[in-house]
């Protein structure tokens, strides 16, 4: 009886311990959703050369101080941000990043990479657009919150932003050793409280994906008075831009 209760035991423990090897080897598959990019808006491209890797931008070209650096989530070509984001900002320049292994750019996506391919994008556009808005949805909410602690952009807007994707991913896989075993762990909280630039939550009423005490325990991280919170009445994680209110929200109005 001793022996098979320790059989069962050793066979369950290499059963847990596979599983924790297959998360940990496939947790990036988990993060990242790349997707190709539409050429049906006919909008420009430029090549942004970096470390290892060429990423492209989509562009919206505009003479004047103004830019705005989109940053999309997991599995959004931002190609098709690009409407909302013209109608909302119409005298701005817009550059639009598809992360690595995304819509052409060559390389592949990890947290390091996103955020310094993040910085150097910020810094060619800035020698063109002294005043830069910094829009990060869902998992680039995490790059923009990085690349705002780390530059002086003008503007931070946040939709459907995380607290952290390491605790949203212990919350979803509880029985594994997550802080140990994720790599990418885009801790939004650690950058908050460096962040100077007026910034903008925006939250979605019934998002199924970020739970809303993610995103508030966001905003508790930014110094006080830098940060404020909307949410967007009636609207999922993705569908969230396709409310008027977004739009209004990302123009700047109350």
């Amino acid at each position: 009886m001793l022996r098979t209760l320790l059989n069962i035991t050793l066979v369950g423990a290499l059963i847990y311990l596979g599983l924790c090897a297959a998360l940990f080897f496939l947790q990036r598959s988990l993060i990242y959703f790349p997707q190709p990019r539409s050429a049906a808006n006919g909008a420009p491209t430029i090549n942004l050369p970096v470390d290892g890797a060429t990423v492209v931008i989509t562009t919206r070209p505009r003479e004047g101080s103004n830019a705005v650096i989109y940053l999309g989530g997991n599995a959004e070509d931002v190609s098709f941000s690009l409407p909302g984001l013209a109608e909302a900002f119409g005298e701005h320049a817009l550059f639009l990043m598809h992360y690595r292994g995304y819509g052409g750019s060559t390389g592949k996506p990890t947290e390091a990479a996103l955020l310094a391919d993040a910085l150097a994008l910020f810094d060619q556009v800035s020698r063109q657009h002294k005043n830069v808005v910094v829009v990060g949805r869902s998992l680039g909410s995490g790059v923009a919150v990085y690349l705002a602690s780390m530059r002086p952009v003008n503007r931070l807007v946040l939709v459907t932003p995380y607290n952290s994707i390491q605790a949203l991913a212990a919350q979803q896989f509880a029985l594994f050793p997550v802080r140990w075993l994720l790599q990418d762990k885009f801790e939004s909280w650690r950058y908050a409280p460096l962040v100077a630039a007026p910034t903008l939550l925006v939250a979605a009423e019934r998002d199924e994906v970020i739970p809303r005490a993610s995103t508030e325990s966001l905003l508790t991280s930014f110094q006080p008075g830098v940060a404020t919170m909307r949410v967007v009445s009636g609207t999922g994680h993705n569908t969230i831009s396709e409310s008027p209110a977004y739009v209004a929200l990302l123009r700047g109005a109350p």
